[in-house]
């Protein structure tokens, strides 16, 4: 049996939270192999990366994810009880109710007021010297995945509710009183949404029909049983916070069509389907995710290698998105290699890989693709704007990473509207 490399460090877990993103990829280089093992927050824990580990990661009979998550996640990020932290059959039932949200008509009606609010906010915009774009999405988003969600949000509530959504991702991984602050914000949101599903359970709310708050809130699980509505609240934000932190891929594009001028051009002409490619691209490059955590269902060997049982084990999400073996000189931003791409289930995997029925791969992800596509189209064709002078570098120490700037836009136009020539 092959002994796993392990890292020297007695707790790695301040060398994670420094380099989020390339704390596995560079290590598993030092090591020449596609895992190692260190301690994180005093568990062992073995970091992989590559297409390989990832199939390896994904398979439901091999890992559980009941416990995986470090606790300070599953306070802030996830929430305790949701999809995230089950296994076997009650995470199939969760997930086929997710399952049910995601056609093609509701992923475009939600696209669609995504649209319509951004662009309503962005006559607000052009009236103002500067605006960062990363912060600036955020209340479009809310607005736009509560009107879609059934979930009822009076204009007055909108900079609460919008502060709380994002603290669950953009504080969840902090140390100090941000962390504090997204502990906070958790509480407050499942008590929010947890009082509307009470609503809607007791007739004195009725949400549209088919609506995801109307299904949430009257899901029974395998014994026929509704959900806790705490449970029902963690399920429905786990629709609400993904939807707007995609406020971060979408800032992302931004940064992509300044750096890469060449590929605005090509998405102005709209045509070969470019904007998938694009988008595809600007979620391989760029860092979101770093990684995700399982731990050994039972005993068992890979490649020579031990797995025990219960053992922590983390994919690098980030690392296995810039493979080389898959992914031809993969730190240059080129949308065009994904039209060579084989679809592979576990060498793209920014969301996570497998199949999405079957595995713990975001059913959101295709929620995603739409709003980055809407936001592209907004960005590419339908607004004009100016970008001063910043500080664009990655911050990659950050989760979720960002550019340093927020991303700066000034003199912005709505094309189209009589004001478009102003300034």
């Amino acid at each position: 049996m092959r002994q796993i490399p392990r890292d020297p460090s007695f707790d790695s877990t301040l060398a994670l939270f420094r380099e989020p993103y390339e704390f596995v990829l560079r290590r598993c280089r030092r090591y020449g192999g596609d895992l190692f093992e260190a301690r994180l927050m005093l568990r062992r824990t073995v970091c992989m990366t590559g297409p390989e580990a990832a199939k390896l990661f994904y398979d439901p009979h091999r890992f559980i994810r009941r416990g995986a998550m470090p606790e300070p996640i599953r306070s802030t990020l996830l929430g305790k009880g949701g999809v995230q932290g089950l296994d076997d059959q009650q995470h199939r039932r969760r997930k086929e109710m997710f399952l049910s949200l995601m056609t093609p008509e509701s992923i475009r009606h939600l696209g669609t007021l995504v649209a319509e609010h951004w662009r309503a906010q962005a006559r607000g915009w052009a009236a103002m010297d500067r605006v960062v774009l990363y912060p600036a999405l955020h209340p479009v988003l809310t607005r736009a995945v509560c009107a879609w969600a059934g979930v009822p949000l009076a204009d007055a509530e909108v900079p609460q509710r919008t502060g709380e959504l994002v603290a669950l991702f953009d504080a969840a991984a902090a140390v100090g009183p941000r962390h504090l602050w997204s502990r906070l914000a958790r509480w407050r949101a499942e008590r929010w949404v947890g009082g509307i599903v009470e609503q809607v359970r007791t007739g004195q709310l009725r949400p549209p029909e088919r609506s995801p708050l109307e299904i949430i809130a009257t899901h029974r699980d395998l014994n026929g049983v509704l959900l806790p509505a705490r449970v029902a609240a963690v399920e429905l934000l786990n629709l609400l916070r993904p939807t707007v932190a995609v406020s971060v891929f979408i800032t992302f594009a931004a940064h992509a069509l300044q750096l890469h001028p060449e590929c605005r051009q090509r998405l102005e002409e709209d045509k070969d389907n470019y904007v998938d490619l694009f988008v595809q691209e600007v979620r391989r490059s760029y860092p979101f995710f770093p990684a995700v955590m399982a731990r050994v269902r039972d005993d068992f060997d890979w490649n020579g290698y031990r797995f025990p049982r219960g053992r922590s084990v983390m994919l690098d999400l980030y690392g296995t998105n810039h493979d080389p073996r898959t992914w031809d000189k993969p730190e240059e931003f080129r949308p065009e290699r994904f039209r060579q791409w084989d679809r592979g289930p576990f060498n793209f995997i920014p969301q996570g890989g497998g199949e999405h029925h079957v595995t713990h791969r975001c059913p959101g992800e295709w929620i995603t693709i739409e709003l980055m596509k809407v936001a592209v189209g907004v960005l590419a064709r339908d607004m004009a704007y100016d970008v001063p002078e910043q500080d664009l570098r990655i911050d990659r120490a950050r989760l979720p990473a960002l550019p340093r700037s927020g991303f700066v836009m000034s003199n912005i136009r709505l094309k189209g509207d009589p004001n478009h020539e102003r300034g």
